[in-house]
């Protein structure tokens, strides 16, 4: 389906106030179309009448009395009213095409967000929805109006001269032809520049975000140049967009100025031979004005349009994204669950020509156990957890949860049952309450307090000058790491799900935010099945289990005092890190 067709489905439900907008818009452009008549009859009925002065002067006034009354009166109300309905149906427009964006947003896997910049999508969402307006009040309104408008002139001019209305229109297959041979072009080198734009806005979304590693690195001056690079190719996108534009109006303006000049030079000739009135001939002279505005504007029409269509192009590219996860048709809702969670012969690959991150996991964890997932950085342990809320959907095998396959549940009910807390928790940059409450949108102050004491972070909030309404800035940038950590597990124990995920949740903090956050983990954990990613080994030696994961295969399991005994990879990344650990003490 193209992406006009699927614009139109938002269009759709506005249909009458569409039509609505477009009757009233008719009264607006008919009423000044009055205007080269009323001069025809002032100049061949009451200037060069048969009357006398004081009876010309009477229908003057009487003619002129009743203009006044039409345009002060009758087309202030039709303006207003036209363009509110106008403005209304195309910010509607915008809004639900925004919201469905968002919808969409929230949708795609993580998969998708890893290989597109965030800039790029706001761009889409932002920039190019907000270009799309054009098309509904340009493209389905004012082109109708204006072609209404011409047809109205070409019709009052043939009640009045059937030869001189032929000459005022005999340029029009010409002007047909300049708008198909330059707007054919014109689509590509909007959509051009709207996707080098969107990668300067890309480019520096990421970079604005990166500031810190910007200024640490002293690399203001070779930022200067990547960003230039995408600056100048956004110029170049623009000038190849300016130059045929500026061409296209050349060649069309130069048309609708030769037109009016062929109908002076003929009427006149009429007049001097005496087959046309002088008042036939100046109201003619107007109506080319009347008849060639609106072309004008169609022509500039023509151009807004194709910047908007291509717009559209790219935010329905957008939209068409296809989920990489997703629910089934009967996929079920996923209640309370007890916790068993089965990780049957469980394969995964990022992209079909890569090699597996994972292969042949199989693992059976029982409600309330607690499994540490340990070895080397990029063996698959973060690649594993992420499998089981279903962030990615496995290759081969299978995960259930209670039994239940968790691709024949609903994303959300599986999700509800899962909290997580990794190692960079995302903070909204607005107050404490606000970001422990994503945990349950709909808790009361006391709850939200109780579970910030569970994850040991009331005392710092109250120290705060505005307390829990206290502003964390973007990413939380005004709490420190083991601050926000807190939040971040203050959230989960509002959540109170049976299920817990942490991934290498303390591996970046100091000892003293470790020792804090650690009793609150352990806290959270109570009771729940938990899996713990960790990079230290000492805050895993209390697991159930703990489970080596060398080249995304299992290669030891069993407790902490099993695996020192075997001696295998586990006790060597064990003594590996306690020798790192002396070491440094002796050095400080």
């Amino acid at each position: 389906m193209s992406s006009i067709k699927q614009y139109l489905k938002f269009v759709r439900p506005y249909t009458w106030h569409i039509i609505w907008t477009i009757m009233i818009g008719i009264f607006k452009f008919a009423i000044p179309l009055l205007i080269p008549l009323i001069l025809k009859y002032v100049i061949d009925n009451i200037i060069q009448g048969n009357m006398s002065q004081a009876d010309k002067i009477s229908q003057l006034f009487w003619l002129m009395g009743i203009s006044f009354v039409v345009f002060l009166l009758l087309r202030p109300p039709i303006e207003y009213i036209r363009q509110y309905l106008a403005q209304l149906v195309g910010s509607k427009i915008l809004y639900d095409l925004r919201d469905r964006l968002f919808d969409h947003i929230q949708r795609l896997s993580l998969k998708y967000y890893s290989n597109t910049k965030t800039g790029e999508i706001i761009s889409r969402v932002i920039h190019d929805v907000e270009q799309t307006k054009t098309f509904v009040i340009t493209g389905l309104m004012n082109v109708w109006l204006d072609m209404v408008t011409i047809l109205i002139a070409i019709g009052i001019m043939l009640t009045m001269d059937v030869k001189l209305t032929i000459v005022s229109i005999i340029l029009f297959p010409l002007y047909g032809f300049s708008v198909k041979y330059f707007y054919a072009k014109l689509r590509k080198l909007t959509r051009d520049r709207s996707q080098a734009l969107a990668e300067v806005q890309g480019h520096l979304h990421e970079r604005v975000q990166g500031i810190s590693v910007t200024r640490s690195f002293a690399l203001e001056e070779y930022e200067q140049e990547q960003f230039d690079q995408r600056n100048k190719n956004f110029l170049t996108k623009a000038i190849d967009h300016t130059s045929w534009n500026a061409k296209t109006f050349a060649v069309t303006n130069t048309i609708t100025d030769l037109a009016p000049l062929l109908v002076i030079a003929f009427a006149a000739y009429q007049v001097i031979t005496g087959n046309l009135t002088v008042g036939t001939m100046v109201a003619f002279v107007g109506y080319m004005e009347r008849v060639y505005s609106p072309l004008r504007r169609l022509i500039n029409a023509s151009t807004v349009l194709t910047q908007s269509i291509a717009s559209i192009d790219r935010v329905f590219e957008f939209m068409n994204e296809k989920y990489d996860v997703y629910d089934k048709q009967n996929a079920i809702e996923l209640e309370r669950v007890h916790g068993d969670i089965s990780i049957q012969n469980v394969s995964f690959q990022y992209n079909e020509d890569e090699s597996k991150v994972l292969n042949n996991i199989h693992v059976h964890v029982e409600k309330g156990e607690t499994v540490a997932l340990v070895g080397m950085s990029g063996g698959g342990k973060s690649t594993l957890i992420s499998l089981i809320p279903r962030f990615y959907d496995v290759t081969e095998g299978s995960i259930k949860v209670d039994g239940i396959d968790i691709r024949d549940v609903t994303q959300r009910s599986l999700r509800n049952n899962i909290g997580m807390v990794l190692q960079d928790n995302i903070l909204f940059s607005e107050s404490i309450a606000m970001n422990i409450r994503m945990g349950n949108p709909y808790a009361t102050d006391a709850e939200v307090i109780a579970a910030a004491k569970a994850a040991n972070a009331h005392d710092f909030i109250e120290a705060l000058p505005n307390k829990y309404d206290t502003l964390v800035g973007e990413r939380g940038v005004k709490l420190s790491g083991g601050q926000q950590q807190r939040i971040a597990i203050a959230r989960v124990f509002l959540k109170n799900p049976p299920i817990l995920i942490f991934d290498e949740a303390t591996s970046a903090l100091d000892l003293e935010s470790e020792h804090t956050i650690q009793e609150a983990l352990e806290n959270l954990a109570a009771d729940r099945t938990t899996f713990i990613v960790a990079h230290r080994l000492a805050t895993i030696t209390h697991a159930d289990r703990i489970i080596v994961v060398e080249h995304g295969q299992i290669t030891e399991m069993g407790t902490h005092v099993e695996l020192m005994r075997k001696k295998g990879s586990y006790y060597d990344l064990y003594q590996h890190q306690d020798f790192d650990s002396s070491a440094s003490l002796i050095k400080g």
